[in-house]
């Protein structure tokens, strides 16, 4: 698919982290009258390109991501905005009640905002029907609490369950399946019922369930709630590959401060067939950003570096 022509830049803003950004829309063509549309963010001071997968919430026509939600007269989320670049991550904290799962449901459709516009890859989704959804969803894996296996399916049907359930031949499913077990480590537990699993392997496994269907953005909802510390940082470190190493874009909600580190200042780096996770650089921490919900609005964002040297009274204390 190959550039069919540059629109005028949508929209300027300022952000502490990324200098002036000019965000641009390229429209595609692969087919007669047919545009598809991409997202850019262009670093103005380096001139540092990144496509931009995901765009949330732009409130009251303003020209910049935002938006809310309340249920009866409880405000769960004001006027949050935020983008996600592909390849990237952003790593929501906050308190139990914060509106952290909350994000991730306006994301994934299951709930509209009372204000405020969503986008998804370029797409709105706030307007959109069930079906609309269903098809958008497809380019979202989601890691629930738990992991969410289905208890009565083998590993290797847990993984291949959607792609199965969509018609794709069970020969590529096969295939397929064995990739993502075999990414993740996992491949000699293909045909084990998930009840002979560790907790550490079942998230894992909801993990290689997650990108079986090669969605460009994965969410994960508490993934590491429940494991000990070794074994979350198995969990940890299937994120960091599958940012690092197949550009799949990243959003993190959790409690896990120890966590929440590691997927923030690490990275995957490949050596011939070794994999290896490792301390990243500061450009490379750069790419994670932390997002602090408190009383419905972001009360801090910004990089881990940031987050540890903040004085806010109420960030020492969280993270104390």
């Amino acid at each position: 698919m190959c550039p069919m022509s540059e629109i005028e830049p949508l929209f300027f803003f300022t952000s502490p982290q990324l200098d002036l950004i000019e965000v641009r829309r390229l429209g595609y063509s692969n087919a007669p009258k047919e545009e598809i549309y991409k997202w850019l963010v262009v670093r103005k001071s380096s001139g540092k390109i990144w496509e931009l997968d995901f765009i949330s919430m732009d409130a009251s026509r303003r020209e910049f991501v935002e938006g809310s939600l309340a249920f009866d007269d409880k405000v769960v989320l004001r006027e949050i905005s935020f983008t996600l670049i592909k390849g990237h991550t952003k790593i929501f904290l906050g308190a139990s009640g914060s509106g952290k799962s909350t994000i991730l449901k306006l994301m994934l459709g299951f709930l509209k905002p009372d204000a405020g516009i969503i986008w998804v890859n370029g797409e709105r989704i706030d307007d959109k029907g069930e079906a609309d959804l269903m098809r958008v969803r497809t380019d979202l894996g989601m890691v629930f609490q738990e992991g969410a296996l289905f208890d009565s399916l083998t590993v290797a049907e847990n993984v291949g369950y959607k792609l199965l359930e969509d018609g794709v031949p069970e020969d590529q499913v096969r295939d397929r399946v064995g990739e993502v077990l075999g990414f993740i480590g996992l491949g000699e537990v293909a045909e084990r019922m998930p009840a002979e699993l560790s907790g550490g392997q079942r998230r894992r496994v909801a993990i290689a369930r997650a990108m079986a269907y090669k969605p460009r953005i994965l969410l994960y909802d508490e993934a590491t709630t429940g494991l000990d510390p070794v074994t979350a940082d198995t969990v940890d470190n299937e994120i960091i590959k599958l940012r690092d190493l197949e550009e799949i874009s990243s959003i993190v909600v959790t409690h896990q401060l120890r966590d929440a580190f590691r997927v923030a200042t690490h990275e995957a780096v490949r050596t011939g067939k070794e994999i290896r996770v490792v301390s990243a650089g500061p450009e490379k921490a750069e790419e994670a950003e932390f997002i602090m919900l408190k009383d419905g609005v972001i009360h801090f964002e910004g990089h881990a570096t940031e987050l540890r040297q903040s004085r806010d009274p109420y960030l020492r204390s969280f993270l104390s």
